[in-house]
């Protein structure tokens, strides 16, 4: 039994990792929920038991906790996640504060295995965990290249803002949130742009993926882009192999990796969709094919729900991976 803490707890990402404890039946025998102050007092059932959500500080922080799942913010993890780690629990940050922290574990479970040189592990960007699942077995069947990435990302990947932008723009009303209109649109920029013109969650999906498949040498390109979706995320991947193998292997050594589904018939339409995706929580591939105009190049379309395989999802996994371990 385990004295867990979950930071963010009335936030999109912190209300899903609650409902996914009760589900996965990790064990515990305290939970404390924290939140911002504006969040504090609320009431929250959860296993027949009402808890009060309470305003994290530095002193509460410091208390007796064996995990810490954190979905508050970049500069909340970068502040309290020291705090709980030197108090000795284990912290599992969904914000992308320490992904590219070189002493930081950046984990997909089914993909690699926390090292635990800090007790600080970051959970990736939500579309990179739905690529790299694909990516692995690829890589290690055939070699990986190159993958250049276009991601359709739903409003969710913003919480509970972007979905009241999607649903009030309809309505008529300017948004609060995005930088242009979602409703009826598309919109090519997802964080702030850099110097060299790509966005910040481009550089993340390109440096996570060299980081969680432990390979610089592969080169990554990205273009991300929010689509007026409210629930999992699409992304387009074309895929440059060291080999050459056919479709038919390439399906094969997907569907026989764990939380891949191929749904792949074109001759039947059959292909995923965000609706195939959201609310479920495997990563589903399909439109996958030859590239006639590289040689061992492939395209590929991955779809999850990017709350829970993309956040967290992945986090409780990462979370019970961790027990699975000291059980034993």
């Amino acid at each position: 039994m385990y004295k867990l803490a979950l930071v963010g707890a009335t936030g999109l990402v912190g209300q899903t990792m609650l409902r996914l404890l009760d589900q996965k039946n990790i064990p515990f025998s305290s939970l404390t929920l924290f939140s911002s102050a504006r969040s504090a007092g609320k009431r929250v059932a959860f296993k027949g038991k009402t808890y009060t959500v309470e305003e994290l500080t530095e002193e509460k922080a410091k208390g007796d906790f064996d995990y810490v799942l954190m979905s508050a913010g970049g500069e909340i993890s970068l502040h309290y996640a020291p705090l709980f780690e030197e108090a000795g629990a284990i912290v599992i940050d969904n914000s992308s504060a320490w992904r590219m922290d070189d002493t930081i574990d950046l984990i997909v479970p089914e993909v690699n295995k926390a090292s635990l040189k800090r007790r600080i592990i970051a959970n990736p960007n939500c579309s990179t965990i739905q690529s790299v699942i694909p990516l692995k077995p690829l890589a290690d069947a055939f070699g990986l290249k190159r993958v250049a990435y276009t991601t359709y990302q739903s409003v969710s990947g913003s919480g509970w803002k972007g979905i009241e932008d999607l649903d009030k723009g309809e309505q008529g009303e300017a948004p609060k949130t995005y930088p242009k209109p979602i409703y009826h649109n598309v919109i090519p920029q997802i964080d702030v742009f850099l110097e060299d013109g790509y966005t910040k969650e481009e550089e993340k999906m390109i440096k996570e993926t060299q980081k969680i498949l432990n390979d610089d040498s592969i080169d990554v390109t990205a273009t991300c882009v929010r689509v007026p979706v409210p629930h999992a995320h699409a992304v387009a991947m074309n895929i440059t192999l060291k080999q050459e193998p056919t479709v038919a292997q390439l399906k094969t050594v997907l569907g026989d990796f764990p939380s891949i589904i191929v749904m792949d018939d074109p001759s039947s339409e059959v292909y995923p969709t965000p609706l195939d995706a959201a609310h479920k929580e495997g990563v589903f591939v399909g439109r996958i094919r030859k590239d006639n105009s590289l040689p061992n190049t492939y395209h590929l379309w991955s779809v999850s729900d990017n709350i829970l395989k993309g956040a967290a999802l992945n986090a409780v996994q990462i979370l019970e991976e961790l027990i699975s371990r000291k059980d034993d």
